[in-house]
């Protein structure tokens, strides 16, 4: 046989075992870390006291590596922040950083800790995966020198990066990614000169990576998804929730379910700044997930998920997100349209004056149509159909087109749009659907108590989000958050 037709057939026979040795499914874990925050400073801490407040970190997260490969778990996602806290200046959060090489160096920094400058954080994070045999995924700072040739360069002669780094079951760095889109208070990170699309195979799937607000813009997330064909997303976060419609387990659900891929999240725990929601996600629901405003509590959780979402039987057919809304006329003229705001964007709204019936309202080129049955409304709730299509310009610019039904705080239409956590009137049945002009379209249910509702609705391929059960449970919000990347 020639060299090359034996080649061949080495290939193939590789080729062969590494698919028969490939996984249907996995078994994936977040965990919700309450974070040890470093006392305030006006001047930088030494190395070693650094050191000593992330080794405070990564002691919890071990504890929670450990639980979750003695429950199976082929992959961990730890918090954004996780392992030194937030709300640094540039000078103060130095110490805390390491240089994180490119995983293309292929290293194992548990067993070769000297091979490039000091790491010692890396060092212990990789131990941990090897040790225990799961990939860890982790949150820390990555430091970068540069000099004058560069005309970004910092006055201070490095670039500083919130950045992901991913190690494998026996300890290697298999993914770096430094965070694109920064939230407006992290003045202690440069944003890279290029988004990253990062992304990194296993036996159990492909995966992607980014970090918080990135999941706000086309890039990374729509090209790791859209693009590069990931099947699941890990998703470090320091999630601050802003009810109605942007609470973390809300929001991620509803962002796995449109985008039609497996959503690992973990955030950090923190309820002064209204951080919690951690979850792990699938295209048809929430296997589970945390929500905690009461506590300080850390949660782990564990699921299984199939390991190609987009094979499976459950997952969501394609979706022409306006091919109902404008197949239809406008439902029953309304005459008391009225404006409100939610989360800085001024909504147009119409209030559900009857128990039943068909209502539409619109704003610019986004008309909204709800069909519902209320079972046995609360007089002291008042529930309204809301638009909005425009440009969102708080702490970000971004597109957005919003069709929702939602629980106002009082019967003050003044409070349609304020935050509401808890409701008591059930819907017999309803109907939601939008006419948008974008294609990633994002399905939130969210009931009394800050509760999903994964298999208790369902989207239709003609763009329309109905309920399942009868009566529902109370209602808070139904939502279609358009996010409309291709106008930005």
């Amino acid at each position: 046989m020639l060299p090359s037709q034996t080649l061949l057939h080495t290939a193939v026979f590789a080729l062969t075992v590494l698919q028969a040795l490939a996984s249907d499914t996995f078994i994936a874990a977040v965990y919700e870390h309450a974070v040890i925050l470093p006392d305030a400073a006006a001047e930088p801490v030494s190395p070693e006291d650094a050191l000593a407040l992330m080794n405070k970190n990564m002691d919890v997260l071990e504890e929670a590596i450990k639980e979750a490969a003695q429950q199976g778990a082929h992959i961990i996602v730890t918090p954004e922040d996780g392992i030194y806290g937030w709300l640094f200046t540039r000078e103060a959060i130095y110490p805390y950083l390491e240089d994180i090489p490119d995983p293309a160096v292929n290293w194992i920094p548990c067993t070769d800790p000297t091979r490039f400058a000091r790491a010692p954080v890396q060092e212990r994070l990789s131990c941990m995966a090897r040790n225990n045999s799961i990939y860890v995924v982790a949150n820390i700072g990555d430091k970068k020198l540069c000099n004058s040739s560069d005309p970004s360069c910092p006055s201070d002669g490095h670039y500083q990066y919130n950045t992901n780094v991913v190690f494998d079951s026996e300890g290697k760095l298999v993914a770096r990614y430094h965070k694109y889109n920064l939230f407006m208070s992290e003045i202690q990170f440069n944003y890279p000169k290029e988004p990253e699309a990062i992304t990194f195979e296993t036996s159990f799937g492909k995966f992607g990576i980014f970090t918080c607000f990135d999941i706000l813009f086309r890039e990374p997330a729509v090209v790791l998804v859209s693009e590069l064909q990931v099947d699941t997303v890990l998703f470090p976060t320091a999630w601050m929730n802003v009810l109605p419609f942007l609470t973390a387990v809300e929001f991620h659900s509803a962002w796995a379910m449109g985008m039609g891929v497996n959503f690992l999240a973990a955030d950090t725990h923190y309820t002064n700044m209204s951080m919690t929601g951690s979850g792990i996600y699938a295209p048809d629901g929430a296997r589970t997930y945390y929500y905690n405003m009461k506590t300080e509590d850390g949660r782990l959780l564990v699921a299984e998920l199939d390991s190609h979402p987009r094979r499976s039987p459950a997952s969501l057919p394609a979706v022409n997100w306006s091919s109902y809304a404008l197949s239809v006329g406008r439902f029953s003229p309304n005459d008391h349209d009225f404006g409100g705001l939610i989360f800085h964007d001024w909504f147009t709204f119409t209030e559900l004056t009857k128990p039943g019936g068909n209502l539409t309202v619109c704003q610019k080129d986004l008309c909204c149509h709800l069909s519902y049955k209320m079972a046995g409304k609360q007089e002291d709730e008042v529930y309204v159909l809301g638009a909005f299509d425009g440009l969102h310009v708080v702490e970000g610019q971004y597109y957005l087109q919003i069709c929702t039904l939602l629980k106002c705080k009082s019967t003050d239409p003044s409070t349609c749009g304020k935050p509401v956590e808890t409701a008591q009137t059930k819907f017999e049945r309803f109907s939601l659907s939008g006419t948008f002009g974008t294609n990633y379209v994002f399905p939130e249910v969210l009931y009394s108590g800050v509760q999903l509702a994964p298999g208790e609705f369902e989207v239709l391929n003609d763009g329309r989000l109905i309920s399942k059960t009868r009566p529902t449970k109370p209602v808070v919000t139904v939502t279609l958050f358009g996010r409309w990347y291709e106008k930005d």
